[in-house]
């Protein structure tokens, strides 16, 4: 049997010793689970479920053969459904925690450890339990559709591993659970997002953490560089809006699309996702700094971009450095295709809540193997690990016998002003969309 036991020797890191069935055991056992002993005990239960995802989530009645151990699917599945969710998410914790002492720190930008937080989605099987849990995409009937859940991620920029995330119904706004990643990060980190995260209650909430953010300014936001330009006061008027001024100080000016100023809290603008108790604690102003700059890469859509951070430094953090620095947000979104596509996450197969949580999880540990691999062959290749073809270390991980050294990967070449039209060109067959429920289909079906 090629065990994930095996797999996981081919790594050097302390950290992989949480996926050892010592350290799986463990975090059974830390989580109040006892077994007897068996043949899919949960330590081989979950071993077998590691080797599943890293072969493209296949099916359960191919695990026999991939595991070279007798047992039916049936047995496997109730197996898998008596591991407890908290099991899955303390190895993951774990392996995070083991991260943090060893190779969070590499790849730091201006001497700050950087990481990337962005929301996305995955559907799962049609089942009454799951629509109701996680909902599914408006514009559909009943019976028609998929649950969908919103998946908000966040990922260290030097590795591209996913070091927290939470899974959650559909209609769930990216900053909703926002707050519950914040302890991942400390003391001088840089977090990096888009539009969606940005308002002066969660820029406050990062400031007492003493974390750093670059973070696009939201597009409903009034910015003006214009010197000692005035400002509308918060709470004052008929309407905030009415003035058509923005409402941040201005402070001092650094260049012409670079200036200090002070955000203001507007007591009416309390955020659905914040209890009063802590709004009324922020406090009510915040320093940050506003910049602006073009884009004149050609086939990149966006032409200009604004930002906000808490970066204050010009001098050590100069504008061009921040734009470079926000350019690569855009990794997150070449790491959610990476796992969702190449790993065939975008379809999840179990049918029951907590089943697809596993799955989950089980998906992120896989994950975070295969960025290990990247990152060990860059520093064999003498590259960074951007050009480490993702999909070629997923096929060695899931390919290499035990004892054998990881051998030079595909480089991928450097393109960084690559573009490409966001189109298909695969045309699907063109049956028609299912906009009944089937049992009525199969009604008038039978009816002919």
């Amino acid at each position: 049997m090629r065990s994930i036991t095996e797999i996981v020797e081919q790594f050097k890191q302390n950290w992989t010793e949480e996926l050892h069935p010592q350290g799986i055991e463990q975090a059974c056992r830390d989580c109040g689970m006892t077994w007897l002993q068996s043949l899919l005990n949960p330590v081989v239960t979950i071993q077998i479920f590691l080797l599943q995802v890293l072969n493209g989530n296949t099916a359960c009645t191919n695990m026999p053969h991939l595991a070279k151990i007798a047992f039916t699917a049936a047995g496997y599945c109730k197996a898998r459904m008596r591991i407890k969710l908290e099991v899955l998410q303390l190895l993951l914790r774990r392996c995070v925690g083991s991260l943090h002492e060893q190779t969070l720190d590499d790849g730091c930008w201006l001497g700050h450890r950087v990481f990337m937080v962005d929301g996305s989605s995955f559907s799962m099987s049609d089942e009454p339990e799951l629509q109701v849990h996680f909902g599914q995409p408006g514009g559909q009937k009943q019976g028609c559709g998929f649950p969908v859940a919103h998946w908000l991620a966040m990922m260290h920029l030097g590795t591209g591993m996913i070091t927290r995330m939470l899974a959650s119904s559909l209609r769930t706004g990216d900053m909703t659970h926002m707050a519950e990643l914040h302890p991942e990060l400390s003391k001088g980190d840089v977090l990096l997002a888009d539009r969606a995260f940005c308002s002066f209650a969660h820029l406050c909430l990062l400031a007492q953490r003493g974390v750093q953010a670059v973070i696009r300014i939201h597009h409903a936001t009034i910015v003006d560089f214009t010197p000692g330009r005035p400002h509308a006061i918060p709470n004052r008027g008929k309407g905030d809006k009415r003035t058509g001024l923005p409402r941040s100080r201005w402070l001092r000016r650094i260049g012409v699309d670079d200036q200090i100023v002070a955000w203001l809290k507007n007591p009416k603008s309390q955020p659905k996702w914040m209890s009063s108790e802590q709004f009324k604690a922020l406090p009510d102003e915040i320093i940050v700094r506003e910049l602006r700059y073009d884009v004149h890469q050609k086939g990149f859509r966006v032409k200009r971009i604004t930002l906000v951070t808490t970066l204050l430094d010009n001098e050590v953090y100069s504008l061009p450095a921040i734009a470079d620095l926000f350019r690569r947000r855009w990794e997150i979104e070449t790491n959610f295709r990476h796992i969702k596509t190449t790993m065939k996450m975008d379809v999840l197969k179990c049918k029951t809540v907590d089943g697809v949580l596993r799955e989950l999880h089980v998906f992120a540990l896989i994950y975070n193997l295969v960025r290990q691999v990247m990152m060990q062959a860059a520093a064999r290749q003498q590259l960074d690990v951007l050009q480490i073809s993702f999909i070629d270390a997923l096929r060695w991980l899931a390919s290499a016998i035990p004892g054998e050294e990881l051998r030079n990967l595909v480089v991928l070449p450097c393109r960084p002003s690559r573009h490409e039209p966001r189109v298909r060109k695969r045309r699907p067959k063109k049956y028609k969309l299912m906009n009944e429920r089937r049992f009525k289909l199969k009604q008038r079906l039978a009816s002919q």
